[in-house]
């Protein structure tokens, strides 16, 4: 299995650092979106540093949704699945392999958005803060990568997939963008909250990211079959 991941996730690294569509494409369509809620909120008011985790993991959200298409839809069309299908690699190998590959592209592309917000928004920091955005970051992004390699990976052998694969991720990456949005908010003292009310939200992600990764590994191989 560890094999299968490490082969399934240097192909997916290899074919975005030879097309750059996250950091040429997808980035530069994140940053647009931060910068058209600048525009669009009143920053001398301070709703925008208020709303700044909400609309951090709103663009990381759209990037999620642009990047699972992008990498199941190469597969797709060059017959890569039906290759995948027909190798000796473990299905679970292949579905870590994924989600470790997407988890790599979204932490690169969430560096480019913590630099805008510092940037646009003039985000207040705090003591303490560092730790527990990190900490979020990680969490998030890895219930995200494997939600959307699970359900990528469902949506993939449809041909409505470019508008079905939003419709089934949206409303199960929910809590994740809850509990994210809650933990940054007291990491930043959004509200006046303080940094430790932000960790039971960690716990909740990395709960979150736990079981999809379980229910990954499990169902992850007849998926790949039935597609």
């Amino acid at each position: 299995m560890l094999r299968s991941l490490r082969l399934v996730a240097a192909k997916d690294l290899r074919i975005e650092y030879r097309s750059r569509v996250a950091t040429n494409q997808v980035l530069p369509f994140a940053l647009l979106v931060l910068v058209l809620f600048a525009f669009a909120l009143d920053p001398d008011s301070g709703t925008l540093q208020r709303a700044t985790p909400g609309l951090f993991w709103l663009a990381v959200l759209f990037a999620l949704v642009f990047t699972v298409q992008r990498s199941f839809a190469l597969e797709t069309a060059d017959g890569a699945r039906d290759l995948l299908r027909l190798s000796a690699l473990e299905p679970a190998g292949i579905f870590l392999g994924k989600a470790a590959a997407l988890m790599a592209e979204l932490l690169l592309l969430e560096l480019g958005l913590g630099v805008g917000i510092v940037l646009l928004y003039d985000v207040p920091t705090r003591a303490g803060g560092l730790a527990l955005v990190v900490a979020t970051v990680l969490a998030a992004t890895c219930g995200l990568a494997t939600v959307g390699t699970l359900y990528g990976g469902l949506a993939a052998g449809l041909r409505v997939r470019d508008t079905l694969l939003p419709l089934l991720l949206l409303p199960v990456v929910a809590p994740v963008l809850i509990g994210a949005n809650r933990a940054f908010e007291a990491a930043l003292g959004i509200g006046g909250r303080a940094t430790s009310e932000g960790w039971p939200w960690v716990g909740l992600l990395t709960v979150f990211a736990l079981v999809y990764t379980a229910l990954g590994l499990v169902v992850f191989g007849p998926l790949l079959e039935e597609s």
